[in-house]
């Protein structure tokens, strides 16, 4: 199931994302092409509309990249927000679309944005590598825990940073593993090892109990 964001501030109700058979990511709003013509001619209102269907999705974002665990990692998610808000109005000009939606243009940005900031933190230099075989297995849907917005947002903040960015951008935007790998500088094995460790250890900070009774299964 796909990761369920922690809402920030209010936001203005932005269009229905479409049906989609993989994880549906919360930035997948329909943009109205008549909004963006606007908006590229130096409409402020167009455009403030448009940050305001974004700022949610971009910030959540930002917040599970970047940890969540404290009070300063909001701060730096708002300012990943302005940040990207800033590039996307600037460069507004250069999007064409190409069969790709604008939601996607600006969500690579966002994210491009929140593993720059944290490269410049040097953070993942610090992770715990999570333990566990060198091959493992997809551990496929996460528990029916992780709906619980407060809960996922506790037990995220307690994995290593790019073992909890792999997870978000797989889980909650549809990342596949060659694309998390590019984003990452690093292979799509490593993504997929990253995932199912990581996945495996959100398991058991969601479910502690069920995770004890599977272990004691798998060693019986």
């Amino acid at each position: 199931m796909p990761l369920n964001p922690v809402p920030t501030s209010a936001a203005a109700t932005a269009p229905a994302p479409p049906a989609t058979a993989g994880p549906r990511s919360s930035f997948a709003i329909e943009v109205p092409d008549a909004l963006l013509a606007r908006a590229r001619a130096g409409d402020r209102p167009a455009f403030e509309q448009i940050y305001r269907w974004f700022e949610r999705p971009v910030f959540n974002l930002a917040l599970r990249i970047l940890g969540g665990g404290h009070a300063g990692d909001r701060d730096e998610a708002s300012e990943v927000l302005q940040e990207t808000m800033l590039k996307v109005y600037g460069k507004l000009g250069e999007f064409r679309g190409n069969g790709s939606p604008f939601w996607g243009w600006l969500r690579q940005i966002a994210v491009n944005e929140a593993l720059m900031r944290l490269r410049s933190q040097r953070r993942h230099l610090h992770d715990v590598p999570l333990e566990g075989d060198d091959l493992v297995m997809d551990p496929g849907p996460l528990p029916s825990a992780a709906a619980d917005a407060a809960a996922l947002g506790r037990a995220l903040a307690r994995l290593p940073t790019t073992t909890r960015s792999v997870l978000w951008l797989y889980h909650a935007e549809g990342y596949t593993h060659e694309e998390i790998a590019a984003l990452m500088q690093r292979t799509p094995s490593f993504s997929k090892s990253q995932l199912a460790r990581g996945g495996r250890r959100l398991r058991e900070l969601l479910e502690p109990d069920q995770s004890g009774m599977n272990q004691e299964k798998a060693h019986a």
